[in-house]
């Protein structure tokens, strides 16, 4: 069974997912945390039904799903697609049914407290959370073999009902992907994404032959592997090849850094690097307390979007600095849609429960003992 969409979450998206990639952190105050796959899978489905419409043509091309990435408002490429998806708002009719069933029950909004965040002691916790990496378990990825990793994850948004807004979550699951070193073949189980439980392909190239090029925002493990470990340089490239993309270009670099922790398998050599290059950034500070969204308490790592009124944070364990996982905290209050989001809203969360370099295509680490 083919994907039905591409990130995510690796190595490449198709050309609306590039585009979406470019352009979903320009956003206007008021964003708020919605799946990007999700996002994609509903536009491309639309845009599907417009084509079958007109003609039966060629099937739909594989695309990647990548871990969320919190804070999407659409461009105006969504608009354009029959008003799909407005605005980060998941529109749906009288009967409660989406554009696509995503398979994960719907609750109320996520909540939180805000936690108490402070610029003093940023360099020496990133000291320590570097430190701890360089000292962790990190085999090499070997041709044949594939990343696995699970997690958890949920998220906040904006739910319309028959030209009424109200906050509502897509409840805590669980999502596995397994990806090949060369990025070029993979896995995913995710019921937020796929079409039935048994999971979708990530594997290249798609129908038309093209294999896209791995980068920063879409990674390998051999990509990975080629990046300078140099902090001042390493910081320097990601400025640079995320230029124009973002509010700013400092909450830019730090999301980047953000989502090479989390779905991804930095080498051995890189973790440090990410750490130290996170810790040049301006306005980053520690939480006192943070949550994952397994429930674990840890301190967090952080940077606030002055224009999304949104937290970013990664979560590590207070004793062994291992990091657990990361979500996004609405700090300060805004609007969107006409609905009220107010601090203390959780706006996208996740824990990551195993990540483990296993030998074939659906094995788990279990499965591998």
């Amino acid at each position: 069974m083919n994907a039905n969409t591409s990130r995510q979450h690796p190595a490449e998206w198709d050309q609306e997912a590039q585009l979406l990639s470019q352009t979903a952190r320009d956003l206007p105050t008021g964003r708020h945390q919605f799946h990007k796959e999700r996002l994609m899978a509903q536009i491309h489905e639309q845009v599907q039904r417009d084509e079958r419409t007109a003609t039966t043509t060629a099937p739909p091309k594989a695309r990647r799903f990548r871990l969320p990435r919190p804070a999407i408002t659409l461009p105006a490429m969504a608009a354009a697609l029959s008003a799909v998806v407005i605005a980060g708002v998941v529109t749906v009719g009288g009967d409660g049914s989406g554009v696509r069933d995503s398979g994960v029950a719907t609750g109320p909004a996520l909540t939180t407290d805000v936690g108490t965040a402070s610029a003093k002691g940023v360099p020496q916790l990133l000291d320590q959370i570097s430190l701890a990496a360089a000292e962790g378990d990190h085999p090499t990825v070997k041709p044949g073999q594939y990343i696995y990793i699970e997690s958890v994850l949920a998220d906040t948004f904006v739910k319309t009902v028959d030209d009424k807004s109200s906050l509502a979550s897509h409840e805590l699951h669980r999502r596995q992907i397994w990806e090949s070193a060369d990025g070029v073949k993979g896995w995913l189980i995710d019921p937020a994404v796929n079409d039935g439980p048994e999971g979708e392909t990530l594997s290249l190239p798609d129908e038309q032959g093209n294999t896209p090029k791995a980068h920063l925002g879409s990674p390998s493990y051999d990509y990975l592997t080629k990046l300078t470990t140099d902090p001042d340089k390493l910081l320097a490239k990601i400025y640079k090849e995320t230029k124009g993309q973002g509010n700013t270009p400092d909450q830019q670099a730090f999301a980047t850094i953000g989502d090479l922790l989390a779905e991804s398998y930095p080498p051995a050599e890189l973790y440090p690097a990410l750490f130290e290059a996170a810790a040049k950034i301006p306005g980053v500070v520690v939480v006192d307390d943070a949550v994952d969204a397994a429930g674990r308490h840890g301190v967090a790592v952080a940077r606030l979007d002055d224009t999304s009124g949104q937290r970013e944070e990664w979560i590590f364990d207070k004793k062994t600095h291992v990091y657990l996982g990361a979500r996004n905290v609405q700090v300060k209050q805004i609007k969107e849609e006409g609905v009220l989001i107010k601090p203390g809203t959780v706006n996208f969360t996740m824990a990551i429960k195993n990540r483990a370099v296993v030998d074939g295509m659906n094995q788990t680490p279990s499965q591998a003992g």
